[in-house]
């Protein structure tokens, strides 16, 4: 092992002693239990088999075989989760083969940003995660099971679906992706066809067509985003099979591997004898290992929250300082469109993730002995599936990348660092996706404008205002401001500013994911404005520098001049209604910071340690 990632392992390890061991002592008292449905009086099994089949009714009286949830996020609006439509049918006739019982325990929501994005139901997005993830806890609550299957994939779905399952860790549990949707119009074409628009030079029709021809089919976006960064860190803590990650759904290939993963739940339920209940799956091993997976990929800046918040669901304690740390020595080996050229197809082609799980394990950054769904040891993961005469069967993947430009060696990296990069000054603490930014407009310090809305920002950009060297500030959008909704809105017209030649950046308490582009954007800035950070005293035409490279954020002002500045809230309250909005006003309310998790179950620490 790289002794830097051991170092930082072994730290999370010693501060996370006293939580992860009550966390385990939790789930050992609820697996010492053994089959759940024992433990129920008749009346209340009757209810929990009352909708079966005779079968099914006849093997849930039997103790000896095993009941597995599933967990689902379909819908048929959104592309990501479409296909999920007939898996329950799917893995319950896989189960019955192998004599076990599926049932379909419950359905979580499931948003996408691409559809919200500069909307209102942008605000929800974030508290999603957490609705997702007490949701599971509901569809479990009638303790009928032996195991559960998760069903779901993109930005908040699947750390809620994580969360919700570390909240029933002493169960078994499996992840199912569905798969990208194939490769649509070329990412520059899209890129160019938006700034078009955005100059007036393009018809609100002609971006239709374009944006319809990139977002095309079922599946995942095609590009590296949260959804398939979600992906990747999954795979690579052993929780899905094997290069289940990127393969398109509605394929044979794809039903093939969700049949399998239908079967090898059952292996790791108490009644197969080898009892691995999720709980004790994810330890500190298995979170670095998502950690640098992250970073080695420069996947989307969301998971420096979710990881944060999901690892906490394991009694486990990460900061940013442990993900600056690994950044400084895992290199980025990746280079996925925002980060390249290419989609998460053509990486899966070029060798995906077996190959990327061989580099980082020779480079001693993954640490093997960790235990999987499919066994000990993460070098298992460097096969890959495929059809053999219409069977599915695992074979060592390729030795190498199939194209360095966009899976790299360890060897001869893209960058000697990871793709993202914790900031620091006194603005407080923020995320930058560097992996997006070329090296030359990494440095930036240059007077800020200011805003308060993403929505103002428009018509100064159009108006002519933004054409000079600035750092547009947007504030007030941290958690408990306005839920932290994601400011894609900003990234075109930030974007056309650096091509007329203008040095630019952002900086936000809000979010900007994986589609953070070529811009500098230090994003997620905590201590947020609205509970007073010092983002809340910057004025118009302060002077702020922004340093990808070194990882600094400062407001060039004199502290004493600082000092005599008080803040200046503003009133959120349109935010605060409309939408569902007004639903969610508790909740907001407790979320913690974007470094914390930014999730609302952050008063259960007090119990957890």
């Amino acid at each position: 092992m790289n002794k830097f990632v051991q170092a930082v392992t072994q730290r999370i390890i010693e501060r996370s002693k006293v939580s992860r061991q009550a966390y385990l002592a939790r789930i050992e008292t609820l697996s010492a239990h053994k089959t759940a449905r024992a433990q129920l009086p008749c009346s209340n099994l009757a209810h929990g088999f009352a909708g079966c089949c005779g079968q099914d009714k006849s093997d849930l009286k039997n103790l000896l075989k095993s009941n597995i949830a599933i967990i689902s996020s379909y819908n048929d609006m959104l592309s990501a989760h479409k296909p999920y439509e007939h898996y329950p049918a799917q893995i319950r006739q896989a189960l019955h083969d192998v004599g076990a019982v599926g049932q379909m325990a419950g359905g979580v929501p499931a948003m996408c940003d691409g559809v919200t994005q500069g909307e209102p139901g942008m605000e929800l997005s974030l508290m999603s995660r957490d609705v997702i993830a007490m949701s599971v806890a509901i569809s479990l609550s009638h303790n009928m099971f032996d195991g559960a299957m998760y069903l779901g994939v993109c930005d908040k779905i699947l750390p809620g679906l994580f969360v919700g399952a570390l909240a029933f860790g002493h169960l078994p549990a499996i992840f199912v992706p569905s798969g990208p949707m194939p490769t649509g119009l070329p990412n520059k074409e899209k890129v160019r066809i938006r700034q078009l628009y955005s100059e007036g030079k393009a018809t609100r029709a002609d971006l239709l067509e374009s944006e319809a021809e990139s977002y095309h089919s079922t599946g995942t976006c095609a590009f590296y985003g949260t959804a398939n960064s979600n992906q990747m860190v999954i795979e690579t803590m052993g929780l899905h099979l094997p290069g289940a990650a990127f393969v398109p759904p509605e394929t044979q290939l794809r039903q093939e591997l969700t049949n399998a993963a239908a079967r090898q739940i059952t292996r790791l339920t108490e009644q197969s004898g080898n009892y691995l209940p999720v709980g004790r799956l994810v330890d500190e091993k298995v979170i670095v290992n998502g950690l640098v997976a992250l970073l080695a990929t420069g996947g989307s800046t969301n998971l420096t929250m979710h990881l944060v918040s999901m690892a906490k669901a394991a009694g486990i304690i990460i900061n940013w300082d442990d993900i600056s740390q690994l950044s400084d020595v895992v290199p980025l080996l990746c280079r996925i469109y925002p980060n390249g050229p290419m989609d998460i197809n053509y990486f899966q082609a070029a060798g995906g993730t077996s190959v990327l799980i061989r580099e980082l394990l020779k480079g001693g950054l993954l640490h093997d002995d960790v235990n999987t769904v499919v066994g000990h040891g993460l070098s298992r993961y460097t096969q890959e599936p495929i059809l053999e005469n219409g069977e599915l069967i695992f074979r060592e993947g390729p030795l190498e990348s199939l194209d360095k430009t966009v899976i790299a060696s360890i060897d001869k990296p893209f960058n000697s660092h990871g793709g993202l990069k914790v900031m620091t000054g006194n603005l407080g603490r923020a995320i930058m996706k560097t992996s997006a930014v070329e090296a030359e407009h990494q440095i930036i310090e240059a007077p800020a404008v200011i805003f308060e809305s993403q929505y103002d920002l428009e018509a100064k950009f159009k108006a002519g205002q933004l054409d000079k060297d600035c750092v547009v500030v947007v504030r007030y959008q941290g958690p408990q401001a306005i839920g932290m909704p994601e400011l894609h809105k900003l990234i075109t017209p930030l974007g056309i500013l650096q091509d007329r030649g203008f040095n630019v950046a952002l900086l936000t308490d809000g979010r900007l994911s994986g589609a953070s582009g070529k811009v500098p954007a230090a994003i997620h800035v905590t201590p947020e404005a609205y509970v007073g950070g010092l983002l809340s005293k910057v004025e118009e035409g302060d002077l702020i520098r922004i340093n990808g490279k070194t990882g600094e954020i400062t407001l060039l002002v004199d502290q004493s001049e600082l000092d005599h500045r008080i803040c200046k809230p503003i009133n959120c309250d349109s935010s605060y209604i409309g939408f569902g909005r007004e639903l969610f006003n508790t909740l907001r309310c407790r979320l913690s910071s974007a470094e914390e998790g930014a999730d609302s179950f952050n008063v259960l620490d007090k119990d957890i340690h």
